[in-house]
């Protein structure tokens, strides 16, 4: 069977740990959107990877990983992340599969990407500045190039000579010189070739021949282009479309869908955001839970669990069952809170706003439930968990309508529990 991986909320969630944990079940693990702008990071035997292109199931030998057309792939940043994990021992080279149509980030991106966050003055989106919008930008409008644009120098040529001119245009006093450009990105082909495939006929061919493949998003569906919280959303579809259109693969390929979500909610970035915490207790979330961008290392927002978002995200996605993550961020709270729904003057309203400026004005209803004293972190067992920390997780089931296939307990790759085999047969 295979299963797709997403975010249930707005990133963040833990999805490289739940991948990681799921990969000896699968043959291949496949990335279908999204750029080096998202951070899944593992743990293992203490050591921390930070993944941002390539999929988490990259640390288990034997495993094929697979980058989608949906991707958008800056060459620079792929080397780096390679070269990362050779130096740690994470043998890479006849494992990784990039698609032929997937788009490049090229150095102008990144300018560009500069320049518009910086003309939206107040009305910024907070991007992570590293080229993601601008190359699906111009993916969009059919100037964008691909992978498979690398085998013909001479048409290579002509688009980036084309777009670094556009670029010039656009960027005032820059002179950026279109050769070197080129040049670059013709090195960069060198050491691309030997992992450049037809992804679509790759992953059909496997499902084929038997082999279950584990789709990997990155984000989360509330930052989804189309279904988000635009316009303070990423560029790609991080939802449970994104799969299909991301790696050329039919929907009825993907046998369950799994939604990572934290105990609690954060986001990163600018928009709305109903339960975020402002005071001393988003403070305490955010510095027991580490919640810095393991990208970028800014700050992340940080509030009580939104059920409202993650039933639209259940919805939307047809979550066949949650991932609960860092569950023990909240070990010593006396009292913790869940969102059930929102309020908006004399409204009650029971279902995510698609008009960001509503979602901003919409007040959390909360219902209140008791904590716990003794820790949860490291615990692998459900019958380890305090009595509280149970009655939790099981309100989390009702309010939010899926039921829990996992329980993180802690950042190692071990310390989780399963509650669920979700077809897998991995139940304790």
């Amino acid at each position: 069977m295979n299963v797709a991986i997403l975010g249930a909320q707005w990133g963040d969630e833990g999805k490289g740990k739940i991948v990681d944990l799921l990969t000896p079940h699968f043959s291949l693990v496949a990335r279908y959107q999204g750029g080096h702008n998202a951070g899944h990071t593992v743990y293992v035997h203490r050591a921390k990877f930070i993944l941002r292109l390539i999929p988490a199931g990259i640390l288990h030998p034997g495993i094929t990983c697979v980058i989608g057309n949906g991707v958008v792939i800056d060459p620079q940043a792929l080397f780096a992340e390679v070269d990362e994990l050779a130096r740690n021992g994470v043998d890479i080279d006849d494992r990784i599969v990039i698609s032929d149509k997937a788009h490049l980030i090229l150095p102008y991106h990144r300018d560009l990407d500069l320049l518009s966050e910086a003309r939206r003055g107040e009305r910024k989106i907070g991007t992570t500045s590293r080229g993601i919008g601008p190359a699906y930008e111009d993916k969009i409008a059919r100037r964008g190039i691909r992978v498979c644009d690398l085998a013909d120098p001479a048409g290579l040529e002509q688009n980036v000579r084309d777009n670094v001119t556009a670029r010039n245009r656009l960027v005032q006093d820059s002179t950026m010189d279109w050769k070197p450009v080129l040049d670059q990105m013709l090195k960069h082909a060198e050491r691309m070739k030997p992992w450049i495939r037809d992804v679509s006929v790759l992953l059909t061919d496997a499902m084929r021949d038997g082999k279950s493949i584990l789709f990997e998003g990155a984000q989360g569906t509330l930052l989804d282009i189309d279904h988000g919280t635009y316009p303070y959303v990423t560029s790609s579809n991080a939802s449970i479309g994104g799969v299909c259109t991301g790696l050329g693969v039919p929907p009825k390929a993907i046998g369950r869908v799994l939604g990572v979500v934290k105990a609690y909610t954060t986001r990163v970035g600018e928009g709305p955001f109903p339960t975020e915490l402002s005071g001393a207790m988003g403070a305490r979330l955010r510095e027991s839970g580490s919640e810095y961008g393991a990208v970028t290392g800014r700050p992340r927002r940080c509030g009580w669990y939104d059920a409202v978002a993650v039933r639209y995200a259940a919805r939307l996605n047809g979550l066949d069952g949650l991932a609960l993550t860092k569950l023990d961020v909240l070990d010593g709270l006396e009292t913790i809170r869940i969102c059930t729904g929102y309020r908006a003057g004399s409204r009650t309203i029971a279902n995510f706003p698609a008009d960001t400026g509503q979602l901003a004005q919409c007040e959390p209803i909360y219902e209140s439930i008791s904590g716990w004293d003794a820790p949860t972190k490291g615990l692998r067992r459900f019958d380890q968990l305090p009595a509280a920390a149970r009655k939790y997780i099981a309100r989390l089931e009702e309010v939010s309508g899926v039921p829990a296939a996992i329980v993180s307990t802690g950042s190692e790759r071990d310390d989780v529990l399963r509650i669920a085999d979700f077809g897998l047969r991995i139940a304790d």
